[in-house]
């Protein structure tokens, strides 16, 4: 029997990169995952197809995550279809480089908006449902750059480190309900924003990481899908670093 197996999972940011590799993770523990995505509608597409190759049911879900009424709209359409949310993924965010005393405000609430607004939408969005049912779990997706500096990212860096007290006053109020809340705090990765960087920045911040790699989106999902499972049914309102060792 796969461990998710008739349950239904909802991952925001699923398009590509962390996001993508959740997405199929979950597919392969027998999960009914819901492809959420705000513009790549094509990678979705693909994303959904490889869940289904991969032995799940995927239902592509599209929408902003930073426009409370379109993330309300998206998990009534998800909820009239499913009549649950089992586990949620908060992995939606973007992030803007610069100087911050260069920086347009703009670019320094991008973030914020995304990853931690768009994280709040959508927890609220699915907690009803989850808190009628007494049963649910919600997994955070943040990043190292909440516990150390990160030049160059002020705004990222604010975003991710207020989805850490986002993640633990909230499983404060909901963990007697039956629902539990966690983060994870992925380092450098394999995927995602780090392929996007400078071949002499990676490797220079490579060098930095005691286990001397990147991580994998995979050993992310290991963890994501573990704080989802009952398994860690004792584990409440922790953000988890998964960084090989960079933030020790």
């Amino acid at each position: 029997m796969k461990p998710f197996a008739e349950r239904v999972v909802l991952i925001t940011g699923a398009s590509r990169g962390l996001g993508a590799g959740l997405a199929l993770a979950f597919a392969r523990a027998g999960a009914d995952v819901y492809v959420g995505y705000r513009q790549r509608q094509r990678e979705a597409a693909d994303v959904a197809r490889s869940v289904e190759e991969a032995g799940g049911r995927a239902t592509l879900l599209g929408f902003d995550v930073t426009d409370a009424q379109a993330v309300r709209a998206a998990v009534d359409r998800l909820l009239e279809a499913e009549q649950r949310v089992d586990v949620l993924v908060n992995c939606a965010g973007v992030v803007r480089d610069g100087w911050a005393a260069l920086q347009s405000a703009e670019d320094f609430r991008e973030p914020i908006d995304v990853s931690l607004l768009g994280t709040f939408h959508c927890c609220r969005a699915v907690l009803a449902s989850m808190l009628g049912r007494r049963r649910g779990a919600i997994v955070n997706v943040g990043s190292i750059a909440a516990l150390r500096a990160s030049p160059g990212q002020a705004g990222y860096s604010a975003a991710k480190a207020g989805l850490v007290a986002l993640t633990r006053s909230l499983a404060a109020e909901v963990a007697a309900s039956g629902v539990r809340v966690n983060a994870v705090l992925p380092g450098l990765l394999s995927v995602g924003m780090a392929t996007r960087l400078d071949r002499r920045v990676l490797d220079a911040r490579q060098r930095q990481i005691p286990l001397g790699r990147l991580g994998t989106a995979e050993e992310v999902a290991e963890l994501v899908l573990f704080l989802a499972s009952e398994r860690a049914s004792y584990i409440v309102g922790q953000a988890i670093a998964i960084d090989g060792g960079l933030s020790a």
